[in-house]
């Protein structure tokens, strides 16, 4: 996409706008106060698309994107971005490292540079925000004792100083957002389709039988994850990332013999799929 505009999980200075920013660049970002109200305003046009996080390389998935997938959505997965996790330590300019008492970020954020923060600031006072962003705002209007984590387009949009860059335990986390829209781009002979599936009865075998249609005909499965149908307890949908399009006929011959296996089926979207950072 390059034009039009974009909803995201704001607000300015996050990664959600940072993906947001790198999947569609010439576009208008708009930050909403939720995933589902990010996702709702592409649904009802207020928007052309959303970008949505649907998977941590460290944390997993992110359920809040996968459920609203699964129980709200009408639109499809058109785009894919993968995003490198970089984290900052960010305080108020002319702030020095020996001045800094307090850290705030975003839970997530605190955990991924728990190493980090124990080995250089034991003695800081934590506080968990509920953005990175936010965190970097309350930070700076608390002044120089004050620091954050976030990355460096909060300290850009905030006039904010970088102390330090890549300050996350894992040199390896990564975030992989989807774009929401309406119209799925056709084949480009390098894709993924991403479905979810269920059964109404509780028998030995059906999940194998469903997935063997992919197994017989060589598709490549690269993601298998269950999550609550949200009816009984322990009743569950199969959500599942393949690689090939909707329109491979692979794939198509797949995903119509195995309707006939399952009591539900949701094709998500095909989409290009992106190499990590």
């Amino acid at each position: 996409m390059t034009s039009g505009t974009v909803a995201y999980l704001g607000p300015q200075g996050t990664f959600s706008e940072e993906a947001a920013i790198l999947y569609a660049p010439d576009s208008e970002h708009l930050p909403y106060p939720s995933i589902r109200d990010a996702a709702m305003a592409a649904e009802s046009g207020e928007t052309d698309e959303a970008v949505l996080p649907i998977e941590n390389s460290i944390e997993g998935a992110v359920n809040m994107t996968l459920d609203y997938l699964i129980h709200d959505s009408t639109l499809s997965i058109v785009d894919e971005v993968v995003l490198d996790i970089r984290q900052c330590l960010i305080a108020t300019e002319g702030s020095r490292r020996t001045d800094i008492e307090t850290i705030r970020s975003h839970p997530q954020a605190l955990a991924q540079c728990q190493n980090f923060l124990e080995r250089n600031f034991p003695n800081a006072r934590l506080v968990a925000s509920i953005s990175t962003a936010g965190a970097v705002e309350e930070a700076l209007n608390e002044g120089k004792n004050s620091a954050a984590i976030g990355n460096r387009r909060a300290a850009e949009l905030f006039g904010a100083s970088v102390l330090e860059s890549g300050i996350e335990d894992n040199p390896n986390n990564m975030t992989r957002f989807v774009a929401m829209g309406s119209n799925g781009p056709p084949s480009s002979g390098d894709d993924k389709t991403s479905i979810c599936f269920g059964f109404d009865s509780d028998t030995p075998g059906p999940l194998y039988g469903a997935l063997e249609e992919f197994a017989r005909r060589k598709i490549n499965l690269t993601k298998i994850e269950s999550r609550p149908t949200r009816h009984e307890l322990g009743e569950y949908v199969f959500l599942v990332d393949m690689v090939g399009h909707r329109d491979d006929e692979p794939v198509a011959s797949a995903i119509e013999a195995m309707e006939r296996r399952v009591s539900q089926l949701r094709i998500f979207g095909s989409y290009s799929r992106r190499p990590a950072p």
